[in-house]
């Protein structure tokens, strides 16, 4: 996995209403699996694999991010270990599981204007995701994936060519937002 870092300019003043930071790296797998063979395929894993489209499950530093009726996101710190378990369970459970870690990176958006901040770019009504929910949504022109951990806590999976585009736009607004309370 590839381990690159982008110098974002970092703004302090709006600290207190929000803060943006990039997480660290983690492994990434895009997997698409039939109905018939999910909960094989789960307990291969060693993680649930939600159901219902916008759920999330975790499972020791583990995700499963359900995006579509087959599809989910996996996130873990490892990627030997979910590439092993997928290939030993691939005969009772055909699937497809890519391994995606160096297309993405993650920013984490929090503090008591973090829903307003991403509502500059996001067209989604922030109010109605609910803590623990997910989405695959656009920040501007970029596809990203959302992610609410909490009230006030947000993250961006987003393409790595699209970071930098992503990030300016959320600085910009969090200096607008300082520059406004």
């Amino acid at each position: 996995m590839t381990k690159q870092t982008h110098d974002f300019q970092v703004v302090q003043g709006a600290a207190a209403l929000v803060r943006i930071e990039e997480l660290a790296p983690v492994a990434r797998f895009s997997l698409r699996v039939r109905e018939a063979h999910r909960a094989a395929l789960a307990q291969a894993l060693g993680l649930d694999l939600p159901e219902r489209v916008g759920a999330a499950a975790r499972s020791g530093g583990r995700a499963a991010l359900c995006l579509g009726p087959d599809e989910w996101l996996i996130h873990a710190p490892e990627a030997e270990a979910i590439a092993a378990a997928g290939a030993r369970a691939y005969a009772q459970a055909p699937h497809a599981l890519v391994e995606i870690s160096d297309r993405e990176i993650t920013f984490a958006v929090s503090g008591p204007a973090a829903r307003e901040l991403l509502s500059i770019a996001c067209p989604r009504d922030l109010e109605r995701l609910a803590p623990g929910r997910v989405v695959r949504t656009v920040f501007d022109t970029a596809q990203v994936v959302l992610w609410r951990d909490g009230p006030d806590a947000f993250r961006l999976d987003v393409w790595r060519s699209f970071a930098p585009h992503v990030r300016a736009l959320l600085e910009t607004g969090r200096v607008e937002l300082d520059a406004a309370y």
